[in-house]
């Protein structure tokens, strides 16, 4: 079943009035069409939203800066305990972006196949 988006409709140039003061008036409602999603407006939100991210990380690291011992492997030492969670999550991240990289490549090489 295909979907298509709706057709939105451009609202037409409303009616102006000229009264006797000299400034123009709109008719009540007139303006209100909705908006297109741009690139530009994408971008936007996407900066918005890391830099609200990025406060809320920076918050949580300024709470959290008692030291914590942490053995890997060989190595051992204490760390803020923020840097350890903030490490262990961008390890996860990466892990699985990994994961999803080689999926993506996986499904790429079967659509290529039934081209």
């Amino acid at each position: 079943m295909s979907v298509l988006p709706r057709q939105q409709s451009i609202p037409t140039e409303p009616s102006v009035t000229a009264p006797q003061n000299g400034l123009a008036t709109l008719p009540v409602g007139a303006g209100r069409g909705r908006v297109p999603r741009t690139r530009t407006a994408a971008a936007w939100l996407g900066i918005c939203t890391a830099a609200v991210i990025l406060v809320v990380l920076i918050v949580f690291m300024l709470q959290n800066t008692g030291s914590v011992s942490i053995t890997f492997l060989w190595m051992h030492g204490n760390v803020p305990l923020a840097l350890a969670l903030l490490t262990a999550g961008v390890g996860v991240a990466i892990t699985a972006m990994a994961v999803g990289e080689a999926r993506i490549g996986q499904l790429r090489r079967v659509a290529r196949r039934h081209r």
